[in-house]
């Protein structure tokens, strides 16, 4: 584990300053991010050997994946770089007492405080994004590899390349000059940033071509299975909160979602997108 004592070693000035309002702890309960968490965990489900097996959720944020899959049996196992989100995780995991997390601590992907071949999966659902050097994301890759065990599964998201686009298109964003340069800046080299901390422009990040984090699982040594995307088109629908809660469009919606979860032409419309990858021998 980082040495604790410079949290900014950690996490960019202003991603650390994002997430200290702690929004992300209701992100995922509304809005478009319903559809992230239905998905990511239909995804998880898919792959993820059945429990009692080890899963460390590294920046597992305030624990809404590490307590879910607690809950079902996992010994699981969180870091995450912002404390605040460590101490919304331990909350979450002492409201269910039968099931609680095996573990939460404060860390760094890129430097792993577990034993060599000892998980059976690694979550990755947030720290590739906050790593904006590609030398620093393929180091925490390769930490996911070394604490994997043979045939151990890691799970790795990305934000799109074209997420800030589209979603400046469906929002109007583009209506604002400064949005427009971030988004020109983003489809350059994906380097996301927001020099004056809108709320609603998100925060320091680097955002992924499909074919950019197949490399980067490759070259740090993981045999890449998969790229799946997360939403899909879902997240643009102008009319989401209806189509979500009428059972029957929100199945269609699903379903539409998973005809189209694969292909490569269209993988980059959802605003993440999953690697899925395994360890070899």
């Amino acid at each position: 584990m980082s040495d604790l004592s410079d949290l900014h070693n950690l996490l960019s000035n202003e991603a650390l300053s994002h997430y200290a309002s702690g929004r992300e702890q209701e992100r995922l309960s509304k809005g478009t991010g319903q559809l992230e968490l239905v998905r990511t965990q239909e995804i998880l489900s898919r792959y993820l050997p059945p429990p009692p097996a080890v899963i460390f959720d590294i920046g597992g944020g305030s624990g809404v994946y590490s307590c879910w899959l607690a809950q079902q049996g996992y010994e699981v196992h969180l870091i995450d770089a912002v404390p605040l989100h460590v101490e919304q995780a331990r909350s979450f995991s002492q409201a269910q007492p039968s099931y609680p997390l095996a573990s939460l601590a404060i860390g760094d992907a890129r430097q792993l405080n577990r034993a060599n071949n000892s998980v059976d999966a690694v979550l990755l659902l947030g720290p590739l994004y906050h790593l904006t050097e590609r030398t620093e994301r393929i180091v925490a890759l390769r930490e996911a590899h070394r604490i994997l065990k043979t045939g151990g599964l890691a799970f790795a998201v990305g934000i799109s390349r074209f997420a800030s686009t589209l979603d400046g298109l469906f929002s109007g964003y583009l209506d604002d000059p400064e949005f427009v340069g971030i988004v020109q800046q983003d489809l350059i080299d994906g380097q996301h940033r927001n020099p004056n901390n809108h709320p609603a422009y998100f925060t320091t990040a680097f955002l992924h071509h499909p074919e950019e984090l197949k490399a980067e699982i490759k070259e740090a040594g993981l045999h890449f299975e998969q790229i799946l995307s997360i939403e899909g088109p879902g997240w643009l629908l102008q009319n989401f909160e209806s189509n979500w809660n009428e059972q029957g469009r929100r199945d269609r919606l699903l379903k539409a979602i998973r005809w189209l979860e694969t292909e490569p032409s269209v993988l980059g419309i959802g605003a993440h997108i999953m690697a899925v990858a395994c360890k070899r021998l």
